[in-house]
């Protein structure tokens, strides 16, 4: 059994003879503004790539433009490609409450709709019952009721380029600055504090 911090997070990496090394894993996940939550899950150690796009909806091959109406059915998301011999999906999962709110309804802060949801969209059973098992050991820190929806993945649908990897890209644009950096900082405080917890 690896060590865990507050989160449930792992920090040594598994040593069984019989994984392979070179395994990626798929999670998918929404919580708010996609510029966010991809600059705080590239923070995370086994995490390789991060692909902001678009899950939950009802439209093929959505734009922008399209979710942004909230008529599409479709959430903000990324995409999160993770190495299990560093990180493991529950690591995930239990990091993910410590990037949003994921006690409001269909908004983050400002943003306001649909597409801007909290959800976690699952690729297996496994998967789902990691998503609820964190979901119902981290709501004791939270003083409202956990509004996250956990549902099967249909598909996932990749955003426009200039969205990806968009906050390392425009580093001085108004509300990467305003929301996004200060969110990002706030995640790698939590994050140290974590992980100095699981090696004490």
């Amino acid at each position: 059994e690896r060590p865990r911090g507050a989160a449930g997070v792992a920090w040594a990496p598994r040593t069984e003879g019989t994984m392979d090394r070179n395994a990626q894993e798929i999670a998918v996940l929404g919580g708010g503004c996609f510029w966010c939550t991809e600059g705080c899950f590239l923070q995370v150690p086994g995490v390789t790539k991060v692909v902001s796009g678009y899950s939950g909806g009802h439209v093929d091959n959505p734009t922008y433009k399209q979710v942004c109406t909230g008529e599409t059915g479709h959430a903000e998301v990324v995409q999160v490609t993770f190495d299990p011999a560093k990180v493991s999906y529950r690591d995930l999962v239990d990091l993910f409450w410590y990037m949003h709110d994921p006690t409001t309804l269909n908004r983050q802060g400002h943003d306001v709709g649909t597409q801007y949801r909290s959800a976690i969209f699952t690729n297996s059973d496994a998967q789902k019952k990691d998503a609820e098992e964190s979901l119902t050991a981290h709501q004791k820190e939270f003083g409202n009721g956990i509004v996250t929806e956990i549902k099967p993945l249909k598909k996932f649908y990749p955003a426009e380029d200039y969205h990806q990897d968009f906050a390392n890209k425009n580093p001085n644009q108004g509300y990467v600055c305003a929301v996004v950096l200060p969110k990002v900082e706030k995640f790698k405080h939590k994050l140290a504090e974590i992980k100095a917890k699981s090696v004490k």
